[in-house]
C-alpha cells in the first residue's frame, strides 16, 4: 500500500493585506502537520488575496509577496511537508499567475497559470500572461535575497510536475480544470496521481454542483487524487468565494469543508491509498493505450518519499454523500458571511436599514439577522476570532461577548421605517414586527414634514406646487413627487447611520444597507439616488423570485414569522396615494411581472440575445398562449425601459453577485449606458418578420432549453412616462 494524507484549505484572505494572509497561512500549514498532512495546498493567489486587481500591475505588489515567500521557507513551515503556494511571479517582462511548490525550504518549482479566467467577474489578462510553452521547463533566476536566503539560485519554471520517489503530483490551476483539454488529462496519461488545484471561486446561486462534477469527472475516468483549495469569504469587493475545499478520488468525494463559514482557516484532510488509483487506471484498457503513446510532459525530479506503507493506525478516507445547500439556504448564508466580513474589516459599528416593511428590504433584514445567529452559533462552538471581532464591534466591556442573536442584533442593526402619506399601515406594522424579531434597534419616522418643505420650497421658486396624477397632474409631476420621497430616505438613511451611534453614546458609524432586487435594476425600476442607494446591497444580485422563496424558508428555518405575510402581500412602492379605486403596483408599474423580467434577464446576459434573438426565443417559449406581435411588444417593451434606464446601473450601490444575469456595470456587465431607446434597426427587423407570421399562431411544444416556461400573460404594455419612479433621471 501507499498511504497518502493531503490536506487543502478553505482561507479567508483579504486582497492586499499580507499580515492577515500570512496568519492564515501559517496557521493552516499547523494544522496540516498536526493532522499528518505530507500535502498542504492553499488558494490562488493565497499570498497577496485573488482580489488585488490592479495592485497586480504594481512591481510592490510581486515584491512584498516574495517577502512572505521567503519567510515561510527560512522558517520551519514547509519542512516535511509539500506546500503550494498562489502568488503573482515577473519572469522576465511578464508577470505571472503562480503556484510555488515547496518542500523542505526549497522552491521545487514555480508553475504558471496557462489558461487564465477572463469572462464574467474575472480579468485575469488584464494583470497576467498565459504561459504558452507546454513542451518544456526553463530556469527560472530567483530574486537576490531569496536566493541568498534559501542558498538556491534558479528553480525550473513552466508546465510540468514533481516525481516524488513513490508518486508525481502536479498543479492545476483553478480555470484550467473547466477548459476544453484540461491538463490533467495529459498529466494522468503522464503517470501524475495527485492533482492540486488552487482555486479562487465565487459563489454564485446554484453554481456548486458544475464544480463537484468537474472534480469529479477529472478522476472517474482517467483514476486520481483531486485536491481541491479556495478561498472563502469577501476579500475586499462584490465577490464572496464560497469554499468548499474538497478532496476526490477516482471519481469519490472523500472530503468536502463548508461552502459557507465565518472561520479564517478550515483545514480538510483526507487519507488515501494511492494503489487504488494505479489499480483503477490498470483496470482501464483505453487508458492504457493513451498512455503508450502520450505526450510526455517535462517533469522536476524530488527525492523524497511522500507515502507509509500500510499502517492500521491510518483509516483510509470513506466517499461521502455531497453536502449541497438549497438555494434558499444560500441567500442566507452566502450574503450573510459576506456582510460579516465586511462589517468587521470596514471599521464599522454596525448596520442601518431603511426598512419599508416589503418583501426585498425584509429580505435584506432577514440575511442581517442570520448573520448574527451564525456569529452567536461560531462563538459557542468556540472560535476565537470570530469572539474577538464580535466584542469589538457590539462594544462589549467586562467579560461579556454575545451569547444571544436577538441582543447582539440589537447592538448593531438599525432598522428605519421611514413613512408618508402613501405609506400603509400594513407595511408600517410588517417592518416594526420583523424588526422586533430580529431584534435590531427600531424607528418610526414621518417624511410628510420634509417633502412638504421642499414642496413648498419648489413653489416658492417657481411660483407651481406639483400634484399627482390621481389628483390631476401631469407624468412629470408625478414623477417628480414620486422621487422627491425615494431620495429623501436616501439622505435621511444616511444621517441616522452617521449620527445614530453619537446619539447613543456608541463610537464609529453605520454602514447603510441597500434593497433593490436583480431584476429592478435590470429594468431601471428604481429611482436614482433613493434609498436603494447605499454603501452595500447584499440582494443586488438576486431574483424577486428567489427572495420570496427565501422569505418562506427563512419564516420556519430563521424563526422570524412575520416574513410569511411580508412574502405573501403584492409588491408595492407606496409612493403614490391610496385610494379606494387605486393601489400602486410594482408589476404593474413595470408593465411586466417579475418572472418575465428573469426570462429576459437570462436571454439578453446568459444567452447573449439582442431584441432579435430574444424575440425568437420567447416566440417558440410562449408561442401556445401569444401570438408573435404579442410577444415583440413584449420584447420592445423590455428593450426600452432597459435602456432608458441603464444610466442607472453606472451608480449602482456594490452589490454581493450571486446571479449570472445580473447588469450589474461596474465590474460583471460591461455594456454602454446611453442607447437609441428606440432600438430603430433592431425593432424594424422584429416588425418584419412578425409581418411574415401575421396571422398565424406559433406552436411549438414545451418550453425550449432556456429555462422555465413563463407565465404567457403577462402585464399590459404601459406608454412611456406613466407615473413609474424608474422612467426618468
Amino acid at each position: 500500500m501507499r498511504l497518502l494524507k493531503v490536506a487543502t484549505c478553505n482561507l479567508n484572505q483579504w486582497a492586499m493585506d499580507l499580515d492577515c494572509n500570512m496568519k492564515n497561512i501559517k496557521e493552516s500549514i499547523a494544522k496540516a502537520k498536526e493532522a499528518g498532512a505530507v500535502i498542504r495546498l492553499g488558494p490562488e493567489l493565497e499570498i497577496t488575496g485573488y482580489g488585488c486587481e490592479d495592485h497586480f500591475l504594481e512591481l510592490d505588489t510581486v515584491t512584498h509577496a516574495w517577502e512572505c515567500l521567503k519567510e515561510l521557507l527560512v522558517g520551519d513551515w514547509t519542512d516535511g511537508i509539500l506546500c503550494s503556494f498562489g502568488m503573482p511571479v515577473i519572469k522576465g517582462s511578464e508577470r505571472y499567475n503562480c503556484q510555488v511548490l515547496c518542500m523542505n525550504r526549497k522552491i521545487i518549482m514555480i508553475r504558471p497559470k496557462m489558461w487564465l479566467a477572463n469572462d464574467g467577474n474575472y480579468r485575469e489578462l488584464r494583470w497576467f500572461t498565459a504561459w504558452k510553452q507546454k513542451d518544456q521547463l526553463v530556469e527560472f533566476q530567483l530574486p537576490g535575497e531569496i536566493s541568498k536566503a534559501l542558498s538556491q539560485e534558479s528553480v525550473p519554471f513552466g508546465y510540468g510536475y514533481i516525481q516524488f520517489l513513490d508518486t508525481a503530483v502536479a498543479a492545476e490551476v483553478c480555470e484550467e480544470l473547466f477548459t476544453p483539454i484540461p491538463p490533467h488529462a495529459e498529466l494522468a496519461l503522464n503517470g501524475v496521481e495527485v492533482f492540486m488545484n488552487a482555486s479562487g471561486s465565487h459563489h454564485q446561486l446554484r453554481k456548486l454542483d458544475i464544480r463537484l462534477r468537474a472534480f469529479i469527472g477529472a478522476t472517474h475516468t482517467r483514476g486520481g487524487v483531486y485536491m481541491y483549495s479556495n478561498h472563502q469569504g469577501c476579500d475586499g469587493g462584490r465577490l464572496y468565494y464560497d469554499g468548499c475545499a474538497s478532496v476526490v478520488v477516482n471519481g469519490d468525494v472523500v472530503a468536502q469543508g463548508s461552502q459557507f463559514s465565518l472561520k479564517d482557516v478550515e483545514v480538510v484532510i483526507a487519507q488515501i491509498d494511492l494503489e487504488a488509483v494505479a489499480s483503477l487506471r490498470g483496470s482501464i484498457s483505453s487508458f492504457q493505450e493513451q498512455a503508450s503513446c502520450k505526450t510526455r510532459v517535462p517533469s522536476v525530479e524530488a527525492r523524497y518519499n511522500l507515502c507509509q506503507s500500510f499502517n492500521l493506525k491510518m483509516c483510509l478516507s470513506s466517499p461521502l454523500k455531497i453536502k449541497y445547500h438549497s438555494p434558499e439556504e444560500e441567500i442566507a448564508f452566502g450574503p450573510g458571511c459576506w456582510l460579516w466580513d465586511y462589517l468587521r474589516r470596514s471599521g464599522a459599528s454596525g448596520f442601518l436599514l431603511p426598512l419599508s416593511g416589503g418583501a426585498d428590504s425584509s429580505s435584506v433584514a432577514a440575511i442581517v439577522g442570520c448573520m448574527c445567529q451564525l456569529v452567536v452559533k461560531d462563538i459557542a462552538s468556540g472560535d476565537e476570532q470570530v469572539k474577538a471581532d464580535a466584542i469589538r464591534i457590539g462594544h462589549y466591556t467586562d467579560g461579556q461577548y454575545p451569547t444571544d442573536s436577538r441582543e447582539f442584533a440589537r447592538r448593531v442593526f438599525y432598522t428605519v421605517f421611514m413613512g408618508s402619506e402613501n405609506s400603509s399601515e400594513a407595511t408600517k406594522s410588517r417592518a416594526k414586527v420583523l424588526a422586533d424579531e430580529i431584534g435590531a434597534w427600531h424607528l418610526d419616522v414621518c417624511i410628510d414634514g420634509v417633502v412638504s418643505a421642499l414642496l413648498t420650497l419648489f413653489q416658492a421658486v417657481t411660483g407651481k406646487r406639483p400634484r399627482y396624477k390621481l389628483d390631476g397632474g401631469s407624468n412629470a409631476e408625478n414623477l417628480g413627487l414620486q422621487n422627491i420621497q425615494a431620495r429623501i430616505r436616501m439622505v435621511l438613511a444616511f444621517m441616522f447611520a452617521s449620527l445614530l451611534p453619537w446619539v447613543h453614546n456608541k463610537p464609529g458609524f453605520y454602514l447603510v444597507l441597500g434593497s433593490s432586487n436583480v431584476d429592478e435594476g435590470l429594468r431601471g425600476y428604481l429611482t436614482k439616488y433613493d434609498c436603494s442607494s447605499a454603501d452595500i446591497n447584499p440582494i443586488g444580485s438576486i431574483s424577486k423570485q428567489d427572495l420570496r422563496a427565501f422569505l418562506r424558508w427563512a419564516a420556519t428555518h430563521l424563526g422570524y414569522a412575520s416574513l410569511a405575510d411580508i412574502e405573501a402581500a403584492p409588491p408595492t412602492a407606496e409612493l403614490e396615494p391610496i385610494r379606494s379605486n387605486y393601489n400602486q403596483l410594482d408589476e404593474v408599474d413595470m408593465g411586466m411581472t417579475y418572472e418575465e423580467l428573469s426570462v429576459y434577464g437570462r436571454l439578453r446576459k446568459i444567452f447573449r440575445c439582442g431584441p432579435m434573438s430574444m424575440f425568437k426565443n420567447l416566440c417558440y417559449k410562449w408561442g401556445a398562449k401569444l401570438t408573435p406581435q404579442e410577444v415583440a411588444e413584449k420584447v420592445k417593451h423590455f428593450f426600452k425601459y432597459y435602456s432608458i434606464n441603464r444610466h442607472k446601473m453606472t451608480v449602482i450601490t456594490p452589490s454581493y453577485h450571486a446571479e449570472s444575469y445580473s447588469p450589474e456595470d461596474n465590474r460583471f456587465d460591461l455594456r454602454q449606458f446611453l442607447y437609441n431607446a428606440r432600438w430603430p434597426y433592431q425593432f424594424r427587423k422584429i416588425d418584419e418578420l412578425v409581418s411574415e407570421l401575421d396571422g398565424e399562431r406559433v406552436h411549438m411544444g414545451g418550453a425550449s432549453d432556456l429555462g422555465d416556461a413563463s407565465r404567457g400573460g403577462g402585464m399590459g404594455v404601459v406608454a412611456a412616462g406613466s407615473g413609474n419612479p424608474n422612467v426618468g433621471l
